[in-house]
């Protein structure tokens, strides 16, 4: 069922007693610990975006203080645990968007539980209570506008279009044609607007052939009904390819499904109706099953682990078995596009979320552009943020209807799969394990407006580029934290995974994070830091060296004028 996903109350109401910046939602066991803390600050003056607990313990214990900061963004549901009626503490629980569950307790005497519980309630859940989202109050700036980080047009020409096959058409520049969509498209330089149009008509939600690859379901029904304008469109994306006359069309859905969307108006394209086309379909389950299967997953690594039938656990969730055909469909993309030179177009019912996860993958695989630093926040922008992934449905910002069927890891198995290629390709990628982590946790943290909204129109329109900080502003502040110290350039090779199950991993590095009784280790980021700057040292002296060398044989070469030399090559050494 849709949704309009309107997010007009993000940052509505805004109010002069927030803070913009380092307020927190303090709940401490020492009222000396802060002026900020909750017994200092009535609830109407209490910050969004953290909830920082912190419990001081007597000198005879030998224990350092704990200290728990939490973006009140990452909590999806908070529970009260007993009341009146019951002996001894009263508590509450947070359930937590990143795999993490807290709970607080209060002795009965304590007169904070229920203010604390209510301004939890209220400032956890700002959309649900009318307030603005945290991300338009924050303060912070950075020297770098990320904002600017991607720009349509200029990425368009990165990749040789506008050319003699595509052009960008204008057709959507209101979002008239398609309001998920981009205002800019690229498009076969022979259908007119008026012919997308049609397509865009036949296409769920509007959503035509664009950027060569992706779109949503054709509106077939029971009945066949077919669009001359839609198999002339695809027509004309094969016609684009002058080094094949195929074109393969990757349904992201199991065949099953794909049928029963005929009931709904939906289903996929006939091979009779569209010639020189196959159909292949990739089996991927829809947004329902995967959330089942991250709710199974961390109830198996949250907070207790099973050690004797941890493998068995594991299997049942399926968790790794959706990675698996994720990164398998992409695989496929990608191979028909690199061997075997057709044209492809992929979709599943929307266009929104497994489309998304394939296109970005199999761009992943095929461009190195795209394993940089800036290549993927250019990728994300483009295929996740402008092409329209629900990201406010999927995450539930500021909502408090944690049982919304909306909600969905999505975007989560998509930088799984991207860490699952950086483990199988080590120096591919410039960009380290702590920058999809950092990523991850901003998903959920509404201290940057980046995964606020659902669509490019939405982000318009809510000003985001104006009223809140990009992502992108803080990492490419501090690229040093997320540079992988082992990276080559290899900006002209593909990668082909490896997708079959004995070589894939559960990411214990995210998923397993917080659980109590993991071993606290030193910041990987922290030694990829000291690598890199050793590195930069050894390829200084390597330079020193190398000037050394050139040096002594100009000189050696002038003091032997006149007589047989040898030339010398400067050496070429890379660190």
């Amino acid at each position: 069922m849709e949704k309009s996903g309107s997010v007009d109350s993000l940052g509505s109401k805004r109010s002069s007693s927030r803070q913009a910046s380092v307020d927190s939602l303090s709940s401490s066991t020492s009222t000396s610990r802060s002026d900020r803390s909750a017994q200092a600050k009535t609830p109407s003056a209490m910050s969004s975006d953290s909830v920082t607990t912190s419990a001081e313990l007597s000198p005879e214990l030998k224990e350092p203080a704990f200290v728990l900061d939490l973006p009140l963004g990452v909590v999806s549901r908070v529970e009260k645990i007993g009341g009146a009626s019951s002996r001894g503490d009263v508590s509450y629980g947070l359930v937590c968007k990143d795999m993490r569950n807290l709970r607080f307790a209060h002795k009965q005497e304590d007169t904070l539980k229920k203010s604390v519980f209510e301004v939890l309630m209220k400032f956890a859940f700002p959309v649900s209570n009318g307030l603005p989202i945290f991300a338009f109050e924050y303060g912070q700036v950075f020297p770098e506008n990320g904002w600017k980080v991607y720009d349509a047009l200029a990425e368009y020409k990165r990749q040789g279009i506008p050319n003699e096959s595509w052009r960008v058409t204008k057709a959507n520049d209101h979002y008239e044609l398609c309001d998920t969509y981009p205002s800019s498209l690229a498009v076969p330089v022979n259908i007119p607007d008026e012919d997308i149009r049609r397509v865009a008509a036949f296409r769920a939600k509007g959503r035509i052939p664009a950027t060569v690859t992706r779109c949503s379901q054709p509106m077939v029904g029971v009945n066949g009904k077919r669009s001359k304008e839609d198999e002339k469109y695809l027509q004309a994306i094969m016609d684009a390819n002058a080094q094949s006359h195929k074109l393969f069309i990757f349904d992201a859905r199991p065949s099953v499904t794909a049928a029963a969307n005929k009931m709904k108006g939906g289903g996929y394209e006939s091979e009779d109706a569209y010639q020189n086309a196959e159909l292949v379909f990739l089996d991927i389950h829809n947004i329902h099953v995967m959330r089942e299967s991250l709710r199974k997953l961390k109830d198996v690594v949250y907070p207790n682990i099973e050690e004797p039938h941890w493998l068995s656990n594991l299997e049942s969730t399926h968790w790794l078995e959706h990675i698996k055909l994720i990164l398998a469909g992409a695989l496929r993309i990608a191979d028909k596009v690199e061997s075997g030179k057709t044209s492809v177009v992929v979709h599943c019912s929307d266009g929104w979320d497994r489309t998304a996860q394939l296109t970005s993958l199999s761009m992943l695989m095929l461009d190195g552009f795209y394993r940089t630093t800036r290549g993927f926040q250019v990728l994300l922008e483009k295929e996740w943020l402008s092409f329209g992934h629900r990201f406010q449905l999927r995450i539930g910002h500021g909502d408090k209807n944690h049982t919304d069927a909306d909600r969905s890891p999505v975007f989560v198995q998509f930088i799984d799969c991207v860490w699952q290629m950086t483990r199988q390709f080590p120096a591919a990628f410039e960009f380290n394990e702590y920058f999809l982590v950092t990523i991850l946790d901003h998903l959920y943290s509404c201290l940057f407006g980046t995964f606020l909204c659902n669509s490019e129109q939405q982000k318009v329109k809510e000003e985001l580029p104006k009223k809140t900080m990009s992502l992108w502003s803080y990492i490419n502040s501090q690229l040093e934290d997320f540079s992988n110290p082992l990276y080559v350039n290899y900006s002209n090779h593909v990668l082909f995974p490896v997708v079959s199950l004995r070589h894939l991993e559960l990411w214990v590095g995210y998923y397993v994070r917080w659980n109590p009784r993991m071993r606290p280790q030193e910041p990987v980021h922290q030694r990829y830091k000291e690598l890199l700057a050793r590195r930069a040292e050894l390829q200084r002296r390597v330079e020193e060296l190398q000037r050394e060398v050139t040096n002594r044989s100009a000189s050696s070469s002038s003091e032997r004028a006149g007589s047989p030399t040898r030339s010398i090559t400067p050496v070429q050494t890379f660190v």
